[in-house]
């Protein structure tokens, strides 16, 4: 029989490479019995290659029909499979089964955490080994995991490319692990898994079981998807009998809300305030309804008897706490704490962005509101704060007025007189009366909402008022410093919640009007400001009169401080003595001198004792009966000799 023919049945038969051998040998001794050549001996060789490359890929073709049967099988029951566990056990079980694989094993990615966790495994004999969790990048299934590509090797432990950390390394020998191959689960792109196989014996993967798991994995991670999605549209159909419920509920929700749209809108169009708001809330709601600005100041109120009707009152920790609570959830919240006839109190914050600017209280009737009706409460909220923020800008932009004409007011820059007295007058302030300058320093960050007080208070006052070089400004009519000083401290405490108020007041003590006059007021406010905080008298109010010797030893003086102080202190005495003749400032200057005594100054004045006493009296009405006082006699002491000085020829 020909060679060939010995080959092909062979073929047919599917005989091993050994029968192939054997026939060749029993083939070539036939041959060189017959006396064949070695030509005829190599042909006979290179027919037998021949076979062996046929029955070579007879195989790898028969094994890949295999493969893609079993593959093309699993897929279908994967697809089958509903229940996420379910498929994840059938997943690792069927990859096990395809590459004849010790165990199979299944990670899914926790992308909060940074880490891939063992799922599922099959095979597996180590507890340790299937609590694994490895930080992404780590470990051959925590690198298949972050970087989204197959990932093999022949022997785990001793192959350096991967980070290797002691406790993935002792739960792998633990298992006994050796050779690896991880390929990963994609959905959508978006790396979910890895799926892997492992043999506890080194051996290599040749690349058709690379390809064969990396096929399965994208079938797996599809079908585990499905699972997914089917379970997410059994939920979703258990809830549309519930859903059908609520959209007969949000008809009339919808019904409520468009009204109340309409309502509210109208009120923004024609400039309507948070008042108006309120009551357009409490006509809908049959409710009773407080807003609050965002320091808890009562604004607006609509009343129903009937809601408000054992409700509960708000303290004002109460009250900051339900709004912080509804600024937090983005929505009303409903208080445990109701009126005694058990009637819901809700609260809403009202919001622009993340910044709160009011409150709304709800006291409802007998029954709670609805989801429609909480809707429109927060609807109501929203359009409250839209109001709230329109008057606070056109506020912000009075105050920028002001602002300005106040900074250019008190600057060295140099302004039109005239220009700066119109610009006051169009802010209803009068420069040729504004005599008292008061600049108060606000602990922590709140000082621009003290600037704003000050602006207020201000605007009341027929003033001007905000914020100048760091400092809360207010400058205002008259000549009286420490009762302006007093009022802006209580109002800013008052704004503020906070007694951390320092003010500094004074008048020019030229007693000029106009700009100059002005600026000169508020050098010397600044000076008593910055001597009370020197001094560690923060908190307090003063004028210069109230530091005395303490301004001219803190301050930054130069000869219109040295002048002021003077005025302060001897102004009366001086005034008197031009307008008389008399010489009350040399009197008292001379009772300094000696020691008090009234026998000794009237022999220093050539002076009758009953003259001097008479002085020492004029000189009491003049100054005060507290002149005789330590801390008042050592400032008159100083400004007798600093007048002393200033008269000295020069």
């Amino acid at each position: 029989m020909d060679i060939s023919d010995v080959f092909l049945d062979l073929l047919r038969h599917g005989a091993s490479e050994e029968a192939f051998d054997a026939a060749f040998d029993d083939v070539a001794e036939v041959a060189r019995a017959r006396g064949a050549t070695a030509e005829e001996l190599d042909r006979l060789r290179e027919r037998r290659a021949i076979a062996r490359q046929i029955r070579e890929r007879l195989q790898r073709h028969q094994k890949r029909e295999a493969e893609l049967t079993a593959l093309f099988d699993t897929a279908n029951d994967l697809i089958a499979i509903r229940d996420v566990d379910a498929i994840l056990a059938a997943i690792v079980r069927r990859a096990r089964q395809l590459l004849g694989a010790d165990l199979a094993y299944l990670s899914l990615n926790d992308e909060a955490e940074g880490a891939s966790y063992m799922r599922v495994t099959d095979g597996s004999v180590s507890a340790e080994f299937r609590a694994l969790r490895l930080p992404l990048g780590t470990g051959l299934l925590g690198l298949v995991a972050q970087r989204g590509a197959p990932y093999y090797t022949d022997d785990y432990q001793h192959d350096a490319r991967f980070i290797h950390r002691d406790y993935i390394d002792h739960a792998v020998g633990d298992e006994g692990i050796r050779a690896i191959l991880g390929v990963p689960l994609t959905v959508e792109g978006r790396v979910i898994g890895a799926l892997l196989a492992g043999h506890r014996s080194v051996r290599a993967f040749p690349r058709g079981e690379v390809s064969l798991l990396t096929s399965f994995a994208a079938h797996a991670a599809v079908a585990l998807e499905n699972a997914r999605l089917f379970q997410e549209t059994q939920a979703a159909l258990a809830e549309l009998d519930a859903a059908n419920q609520r959209i007969s509920e949000q008809a009339h929700a919808l019904e409520l809300a468009a009204g109340a749209h309409d309502r509210l809108t109208e009120i923004l169009l024609r400039g309507g305030g948070v008042g108006d708001v309120a009551a357009i809330l409490g006509d809908l709601l049959q409710a009773s309804l407080a807003v609050y600005d965002a320091d808890g100041h009562l604004v607006a109120t609509v009343d129903d008897d009937e809601a408000t009707q054992g409700a509960p009152d708000l303290s004002p920790a109460d009250l900051a706490a339900a709004a912080e609570e509804s600024r937090t959830k983005g929505r009303s919240v409903e208080l445990d704490r109701q009126g005694r006839q058990g009637r819901p109190v809700y609260v809403a914050a009202a919001l622009a962005g993340a910044e709160h600017l009011g409150t709304l209280v709800l006291h409802s009737g007998a029954e709670p509101l609805t989801p429609g009706a909480r809707r429109t409460l927060e609807r109501g909220a929203v359009v409250s704060a839209l109001v709230l923020l329109f008057a606070r800008a056109a506020a912000d932009a009075e105050d920028r007025v002001r602002g300005e004409l106040l900074t250019d007011l008190l600057s060295e820059a140099e302004h039109s007189v005239e220009a700066l007295r119109a610009r006051a007058r169009r802010q209803g302030a009068d420069l040729d009366r504004l005599g008292v300058v008061a600049v108060a320093d606000v602990a922590g960050d709140d000082r621009h909402s003290a600037a704003r007080a000050a602006a207020r208070l201000a605007s009341e006052l027929g003033g001007l008022g905000g914020e100048y070089e760091g400092t809360v400004v207010l400058v205002a009519p008259g000549q009286a410093p420490r009762p302006v000083g007093e009022t802006l401290s209580r109002r800013l405490a008052a704004r503020l919640g906070s007694q951390a108020v320092t003010v500094g007041v004074a008048t020019d003590p030229q007693r000029r009007t106009g700009p100059a006059g002005v600026r000169a007021a508020w050098r010397e406010a600044r000076g008593c400001l910055e001597a009370l905080h020197a001094l560690g008298r923060s908190g307090e109010v003063s004028d210069p009169t109230g530091l005395g010797l303490a301004r001219l030893l803190l301050g930054h003086n130069g000869p219109d401080d040295l002048g002021g102080f003077l005025d302060d202190t001897l102004g009366p005495l001086v005034a008197y003595d031009e307008r008389r003749g008399t010489d009350l400032v040399g009197t008292l200057d001379a009772w300094f001198a000696a020691g008090g005594r009234l026998a000794a100054t009237a022999q220093s004045l050539h002076l009758h004792a009953n003259t001097v006493s008479q002085r020492l009296e004029r000189i009491s009405r003049l100054l005060g009966p507290r002149w005789r006082e330590p801390d008042r006699m050592l400032d008159l002491q100083l400004a007798l000799r600093l007048w002393r000085l200033r008269s000295v020829p020069r």
